[in-house]
């Protein structure tokens, strides 16, 4: 079963964070194995119970630091700044009211000990509690006490459960923390919710730890697991957790979540930036050329996503540094040649008799972000599939063509697929055709026709 399975990696987790590492606190080794649970067991696909993982963290995680604490650095500042011990939260005039409030309106309250995850489950489901208990809540509402209370019970969480330093969440949050399009020169917070967040925060406390001016093989490979967490980021660190009614054998019908990952092109930079750190820290060393190769073939890679994205100026200024960095012959065309290149070397290495499925993969994969409301990824993802269809009806002479449907024909078989697939919850696939209709009526009035023209050519075949 998955949550027995979870427990088990979550045993595994906590006894190196909670027992081994206290014990050895300079052991390098030990902060690499913590950082490559996160990384690999639980951010990793090769085990089976993979999905049910990473849900559970995110939910854990959302449940720790708020809604804020996926967007604002400020609130991280503030959790830095928070008291460490309850004493101190007691002692403070403003917020004395709130606690005695509190521990009048159920007893649960009464203990101390229990008096923050009790607070933070109040906050989380109301319904476990008594009906006062969260008349408390609502009475300070607003108030600077529940603000004040609200950040420290989040920090000593952070502090006591995940054994996670809010100080140094907000130093790795303005280093490595995905870009504001807004503000290139802004960071946002990183997604404390996906575990390879987690992988790069025990990595660099190993980093911390080590001290050492002669680089070991703990090191480096310590070092990789920074790096290739924030590949995993920017190829798989936007987080969508979507509700989904579950049917119960007695009574309403209850909700589940089901989590989805994808790429987040705002990660780039970081993962850029550190990578090239990595490089010149490693300089001269055995590792190096790997490294470089590696750092080479990411940058192809990028320059291909960030272009089928739309965001052309990114993929060209990706471009210039991978030509400068690497010149070889196959980077002196322009950019748009070479993007087309890449893409066709892609589509090659697919093999031609792949070419309906890789669009229509690409299409649902577009109907998905649009029903998730992510517009730009879902654009990208549509045309990127235009230009596949395009690039085989060019490629090919009309008589060794490969027999591709029309475009028009290929979108109706996509949704139909996505319509139909049963690991997207039911409520989601209504929601995308009510929005289609709503926002792309033009699209809605397309479909329709291509599916009347279609059972009628159904009808016509029997």
């Amino acid at each position: 079963e998955p949550d027995q399975r979870w427990r088990w990696v979550k045993n595994g987790y906590e006894l190196l964070r909670d027992k081994g590492i206290p014990l050895n606190p300079q052991s390098i080794a030990l902060y690499r194995e913590l950082a490559r649970i996160f990384q690999h067991k639980i951010g990793g696909v090769t085990d089976d119970a993979h999905k049910y993982y990473k849900l559970q963290l995110a939910l854990a995680m959302e449940s720790a630091i708020g809604k804020l604490g996926l967007a604002d650095n400020r609130y991280f500042d503030a959790l830095a700044k928070a008291p460490s011990n309850w004493l101190q939260m007691v002692k403070d005039a403003n917020v004395a009211p709130l606690i005695t409030a509190l521990k009048s309106s159920d007893d649960v309250f009464a203990d101390d000990d229990k008096f923050v995850s009790n607070y933070l489950s109040l906050r989380q489901n109301p319904a476990r509690f008594k009906p006062d208990a969260f008349k408390v809540i609502d009475d300070f509402r607003g108030t600077e006490a529940l603000k004040r209370f609200d950040v420290f019970a989040r920090a000593y969480h952070l502090r006591k459960v995940w054994k996670l330093d809010p100080a140094l969440m907000c130093e790795l949050n303005k280093m490595y923390g995905p870009v504001d399009w807004n503000d290139p020169n802004r960071h946002l917070p990183l997604d404390w919710r996906h575990p390879d967040s987690h992988a790069i925060y025990w990595a660099v406390k190993g980093l911390q730890a080590a001290g050492k001016e002669q680089y070991s093989v703990e090191e480096t490979n310590t070092d990789r697991i920074v790096a290739h967490s924030l590949q995993n980021l920017f190829r798989n660190g936007k987080i969508f957790i979507y509700n989904v009614p579950t049917e119960t054998s007695n009574g309403p019908q209850a909700t589940g979540h089901e989590i989805f990952l994808r790429p987040d092109l705002r990660m780039f930079e970081p993962y850029n930036k550190s990578v090239l750190a990595i490089i010149e820290k490693y300089k001269g060393q055995r590792s190096y050329e790997s490294l470089c190769n590696g750092h080479r073939n990411m940058l192809k890679n990028a320059v291909l996503s960030f272009y089928q994205a739309g965001h052309i100026s990114q993929a060209q200024k990706i471009y210039n540094q991978l030509r400068h960095l690497y010149p070889r012959d196959e980077f002196k065309v322009p950019l748009v040649a070479y993007a087309r290149n890449r893409l066709r070397e892609e589509l090659q290495s697919i093999g031609i008799n792949d070419a309906k499925e890789i669009i229509q993969m690409l299409l649902r994969e577009s109907y998905f972000r649009y029903a998730l409301r992510d517009d730009d990824e879902a654009a990208s993802r549509e045309k990127m599939a235009k230009e596949v269809y395009d690039h085989y009806q060019a490629e090919y002479s009309d008589e060794n063509r490969i027999d591709l449907p029309d475009f028009k024909l290929l979108r109706y078989f996509a949704l139909l697929d996505f319509l139909n697939d049963q690991q997207y919850p039911p409520n989601l696939r209504r929601n995308l055709l009510g929005r289609i209709k709503i926002e792309r009526p033009k699209l809605a009035e397309q479909l329709e026709q291509q599916e009347r023209k279609f059972q009628k050519q159904l009808e016509q075949s029997r």
